[in-house]
């Protein structure tokens, strides 16, 4: 029998009630499709200050970075703590995904430059292209030249770190995926959402007025149509993590 493996989720966002009572929070969510029989995951509420200490690092085989409301190019403390952790965990070398924040976050903490999209927010569920080399990557897999993914966001990667490769790209935005060495990779859009937890998102953002209601009402209307490949991005990310990749 081999030693269990262990993973971490660094949470980067505040949970909402509704995600809290309908899926246990964005934990429960990355839980559902990345957590496998015999694992442990265990969950730091970085936004929160609440961080790994250093002698527990090395016991983990993964960290999953999240979404946040936050800026990745800000310098609130706990960003900054978060990108000096980062830093740690390439030097020894550990699996670390990034989604949405969590992509922007790890570019930024390996040298990259993070702000604002030029061409505004994207949200809703959007084809990206992989890249030659990723369909060589991701070959085992049997994965498609192009995948529809759920995305949510205003900021974005404008530049790679040095010695990064982009892995993927769309029409709205140039580095929708990249990775760094065979350890570290950040996926811009948000392969854990399901179409119900956009459709909270797109009325939260109203409320708040980041977009207009009536972009929210046509937003509603175009997701009704189209589908994210869910399954796809579940054994892409779990190949990964786990050492498939």
């Amino acid at each position: 029998m081999g030693v269990a493996k262990k993973f971490a989720v660094l949470l980067c966002a505040e949970d909402s009630d509704y995600v809290k009572k309908r899926y246990g929070g964005y934990y429960g969510v990355f839980v559902e499709m990345l957590a496998e029989e015999g694992e442990t995951w265990d969950v730091f509420r970085v936004a929160n200050g609440e961080f790994p200490d250093d002698d527990e690092i090395g016991g983990f085989d993964g960290f999953v970075i999240t979404g946040s409301c936050n800026d990745a190019h800000g310098n609130d403390v706990w960003i900054c703590r978060l990108v000096s952790l980062l830093k740690k965990l390439d030097s020894l070398k550990k699996k670390v995904l990034g989604i949405c924040f969590g992509h922007q976050i790890l570019s930024r903490a390996l040298g990259g430059k993070t702000g604002r999209a030029i061409s505004g927010w994207d949200i809703g569920v959007r084809t990206i292209h992989l890249s030659s080399s990723s369909s060589k990557l991701f070959s085992s897999l049997k994965t498609p030249p192009t995948l529809s993914i759920i995305e949510c966001h205003r900021d974005e990667v404008r530049e790679l770190p040095p010695k990064a490769e982009i892995i993927a790209w769309s029409e709205k935005t140039g580095i929708e995926m990249f990775r760094y060495g065979d350890h570290m990779m950040g996926i811009q859009g948000h392969p854990e959402y399901t179409k119900d937890i956009l459709f909270h998102l797109i009325d939260r953002l109203t409320q708040h007025c980041y977009i207009e209601e009536s972009y929210g009402d046509e937003l509603k209307g175009k997701l009704e149509k189209v589908e994210p490949h869910k399954e796809a991005w579940k054994k892409l990310c779990t190949s990964f993590l786990k050492g498939g990749l």
